[in-house]
């Protein structure tokens, strides 16, 4: 006679050893997926220059914004695929796969060759390459999340999958101290011409430790429970998506906590990093240090999150960070230029800059489809000159049929050229030097051309020089990743506690991946392309402003407070 197989242990069973090790595994793969989608976000402005070389700085700019979100856009896809196998196969067998596929796709970028040597199939690898980042990070998040809280306890579930929320400011960290070490070492003109494929490179051997850690791995208690009990999922899409209970708590999850998640987290740590580097001009060292430094003080503060939750409820913790973040948008990144920038803050408020067009010779701005004969009017090349130099204007009306004029304050005013019929690279070349005419005209204005005080090398006093001069920045920095923590760190808990376990994997990676994918990841591109539509620095941010108003009245009236619930009823 056999004996009958051992139930697998509750959660209540797992012992608190082997709940360390199920989250320190889960946690290093997971930073390792995430330094590798961070790192191209921190060299972005870097690689335009190699990948984008054809086009004019402000398109070049904005492609590569697009070029970084590409890889948040197809997330959802990658949550699906991923989603149907954790829940049809096991947790642990779906995020080995992405692991696999996000260090291969990472390495090529560092070999990829540039523009110059393969022209526009430079560009295509690229994007490629985001696109299979993206698509394993979509079965990343939902994959370590779920495999950390299915063996967690109830009461301590929060705390547990903290962790998780705690890597993705560990793998930036890392990113950008790999970033900055790199460029140290190099010095600047040799890291833009090759080193920037350094941290690229070096993920190849992070691949290989992350999956030997994950190969340790044993199967969640909970699916090993849904699998001796024949009740895993062969229709894990329909019973997701198909079914109104499911796909109402889909929905709530999307248009809730995840839409305000993506908005709130990509802009306290991306949006912010291209705004101190584009539109204030403060240098690529001093922008990083700045971001090392929050992100740092990030780390904890999601544990911190995390454990409240289990204490007074995931909602109110998340519901803080989402108004926190709403009161501090439009005030945070006005103080932002008056602390990081304060002669073009004086020079945007004493010197108004206007551009006098005709109508009819102004196009939108960023109609992206690459054409060589796009913004080559006189009222794009005008406007297109001031938003790459980062200067804020307003339009007026002007005769028709006359070149678009600019005018800075009461006593300067320059006539814009016109492009129209050229070749591209002659429009390049109306533009660059007409560009050059503007910058001397903005200097004599008052316009910086440049934020004062760059770092000039990593010593101790340099280091705590840039901390004195830019600890207005840096304040407004911490607070927008108060905000960003407290909504992120109790998130996983209360996302894996809205599903149950057997479409949990499916229908918790969808809505997460959309939320952050396409609200988060496109969010750098969106508020740059509605910055330079009006003209203002700051219009951009009702994008991430309405977004997070609407998510914090969808959680506020239909999100379920979801602490200590058994998630394997």
């Amino acid at each position: 006679m056999t004996d009958a197989p051992a139930s697998p242990p509750s959660t209540d069973d797992v012992p608190p050893s082997k709940l360390r090790q199920v989250v320190a595994a889960s946690a290093a793969g997971t930073v390792f997926e995430w330094y590798d989608f961070f790192v191209y976000g921190a060299l972005a402005s870097v690689m335009s220059a190699h990948f984008f070389a054809g086009l004019p700085d402000a398109q070049a700019f904005v492609f590569t914004l697009l070029t970084f979100a590409v890889g948040f856009i197809v997330r959802p896809i990658g949550a699906l695929v991923f989603g149907k196998i954790g829940d049809s196969t096991g947790r642990k067998g779906a995020f080995l796969i992405t692991i696999t596929i996000m260090g291969l796709a990472t390495f090529a970028i560092g070999i990829l060759p540039t523009a110059e040597t393969i022209g526009v199939w430079a560009p295509v690898l690229l994007v490629t390459c985001r696109v299979l980042q993206g698509f394993a990070l979509g079965g990343e998040y939902g994959g370590a999340a779920i495999y950390v809280a299915e063996h967690a306890p109830n009461n301590r579930r929060g705390a547990a999958t903290g962790w998780i929320q705690g890597t993705a400011s560990v793998g930036l960290i890392g990113a950008l101290a790999v970033v900055l070490l790199t460029r140290a070492i190099l010095g600047e003109d040799a890291f833009r011409e090759w080193g920037w494929r350094i941290p690229f490179l070096v993920s190849i051997g992070l691949l290989a430790i992350s999956v030997w850690i994950r190969m340790q791995l044993e199967e969640s208690p909970a699916f090993q429970k849904l699998k001796e009990e024949g009740a895993i999922t062969k229709r894990a899409y329909a019973e997701s998506f198909g079914e109104w209970r499911n796909l109402k708590i889909v929905l709530i999850a999307l248009f809730g906590v995840m839409m305000a998640q993506g908005v709130v987290w990509y802009t306290a740590h991306f949006y912010s990093q291209f705004y101190l580097e584009r539109i204030l001009k403060i240098d690529s060292q001093t922008v990083n240090l700045i971001m090392i430094t929050v992100v740092l003080i990030s780390a904890p503060l999601y544990i911190f999150f995390a454990r409240l939750s289990d204490s007074i409820g995931r909602k109110p913790v998340m519901l803080f960070g989402m108004l926190f973040m709403l009161a501090l948008y439009f005030p945070g990144f006005h103080f932002i230029t008056q602390a990081g920038n304060p002669a073009l803050d004086a020079a945007s408020r004493n010197t108004p800059v206007v551009v006098i067009a005709d109508p009819a010779d102004c196009t939108f701005q960023l109609d992206l489809t690459g054409g060589a004969q796009q913004f080559s009017t006189s009222c794009d090349i005008a406007k297109g000159a001031l938003s790459n130099a980062g200067v804020a204007y307003t339009t007026e009306d002007g005769p028709a049929g006359a070149l678009a004029r600019i005018r800075i304050g009461d006593q300067i005013e320059l006539e814009s050229v016109s492009a129209v019929g050229q070749s591209l690279s002659e429009i390049r070349a109306t533009r660059g030097a007409f560009s050059g005419r503007l910058r001397t005209a903005l200097t004599e204005a008052g316009y910086p051309s440049a934020a004062p005080g760059p770092m000039q090398n990593w010593s101790v006093a340099e280091v705590s020089r840039v901390f004195s001069e830019k600890f207005g920045v840096i304040a407004v920095m911490v607070l927008f990743i108060v905000a960003a923590c407290a909504l992120y760190g109790p998130q996983a808990a209360a996302l894996v506690e809205l599903f149950p376990t057997r479409i949990r994997y499916t229908a918790m990676s969808f809505p997460y991946h959309v939320g952050t994918g396409w609200f988060g990841g496109l969010l750098p591109a969106i508020v740059f392309a509605i910055n330079t539509a009006t003209g203002s620095i700051y219009s951009g941010l009702w994008f991430p402003a309405i977004a997070t108003a609407i998510a914090a009245l969808v959680t506020f009236f239909f999100w379920p407070e979801t602490k200590n619930r058994d998630i394997h009823a």
